[in-house]
């Protein structure tokens, strides 16, 4: 296949890459380090996917969401999750209204916080399933059904949720098939010592920051055209096919540890969303290709929510990273089928 780039798109490549250092620059202002997080988040929206953050609380994920959409000059809902918020509070409903001109009593639409640019799922594990699923419905269909009408979301339209640790008490851990219906599970780690003490001088001043523009819904619009128009080689996708296929214990492809290690491996959107993500991944890089790089790269947060440990891999305090770590050391750079 060719892996010639267009000259009108490399010219909006180009502008991509120097927005995303624009907007490392406007996010960082509010937000102390977690540029890995940062980087993983504007990926996810480049391809057009969703992103699940995990971490402990007070690691600043709702004030990051809600500056990167500052930055993205985008609409921005947080909806906190609790055991009792119902799927309408989400989606929204129909009321019975009188029409001031015909006096008539008629049903109208109030629509709820799901129809938004940046929806945030503050503790999406905090409410039972039956409105994880209202949710995920209006993720993977990107449009809510009300009284029989289909309201389509605006778009760009990206759900980015938060996760408690499912050790916790109280949580309602997502189902395999709906955490598949996210494009990446980010993991948010605490600042190093240096970052905390910025945090904790900026975070005890008065000082008021103010996070500028850097891209419109237009824009970006755009720009999710042009990542699924960069060219891929053909061993690029065997890379990340091959990949893939190892996770699936039981196979005839599978790894010996993840037979030992797995339940349940990751499926084709799992291939998918290797690539998509690899091109986005390249683009940021200032590359105007995919390499086998660019997939391992992104192999962590695409894999990690998809690949299931079982009670042995558990009892061995065996992690989902290490075994992605394996996979990646398995499967050479240079894969052909």
């Amino acid at each position: 296949m060719s892996t010639a780039v267009p000259e009108s798109d490399v010219q909006m490549l180009e502008s991509l890459r120097h927005a995303h250092q624009l907007m490392r620059k406007e996010v960082g202002k509010i937000i102390i380090g977690q540029e890995k997080v940062l980087d993983q988040l504007l990926m996810a929206i480049f391809c057009r996917g969703h992103a699940l953050l995990v971490g402990v609380p007070g690691l600043a994920k709702t004030l990051m969401v809600s500056t990167l959409a500052q930055a993205l000059d985008l609409s921005f809902k947080r909806i906190q999750f609790t055991p009792d918020l119902m799927p309408t509070d989400i989606t929204g409903s129909e009321v019975i209204q009188d029409d001031p001109a015909t006096r008539q009593r008629m049903f109208k639409f109030l629509p709820g916080p799901i129809f938004a640019n940046i929806v945030l799922a503050d503790e999406i594990n905090r409410t039972p399933p039956k409105t994880q699923a209202a949710l995920l419905e209006s993720m993977q269909e990107r449009k809510a059904s009300i009284g029989g009408t289909d309201y389509p979301m605006k778009n760009p339209f990206f759900v980015l949720a938060t996760q408690n640790p499912i050790e916790q008490e109280g949580t309602y851990p997502l189902p395999e098939a709906q955490l598949d219906r996210f494009l990446f599970m980010i993991k948010v780690d605490y600042p190093t010592g240096d970052e905390e003490e910025l945090i904790m001088r900026q975070g005890t001043s008065d000082v008021q920051l103010a996070v500028s523009k850097v891209l419109h819904g237009e824009d970006i619009l755009r720009l999710q055209q042009i990542v699924r128009r960069v060219p891929v080689a053909d061993h690029v996708f065997q890379y990340a096919k091959q990949i893939t296929r190892l996770t699936r214990p039981g196979t005839p492809e599978a790894a010996d540890f993840v037979n030992k290690w797995l339940t349940w491996g990751a499926g084709p959107r799992a291939s998918m969303n290797l690539i998509l993500a690899a091109k986005a991944h390249a683009i940021l890089g200032g590359k105007h290709h995919v390499s086998a790089d660019d997939v391992a790269a992104v192999a962590d947060p695409i894999l990690r929510h998809r690949l299931i440990l079982n009670f042995a891999a558990q009892s061995e305090g065996v992690t989902v990273e290490k075994v992605i770590r394996q996979l990646l050391k398995a499967v050479p750079k240079n894969a052909a089928a």
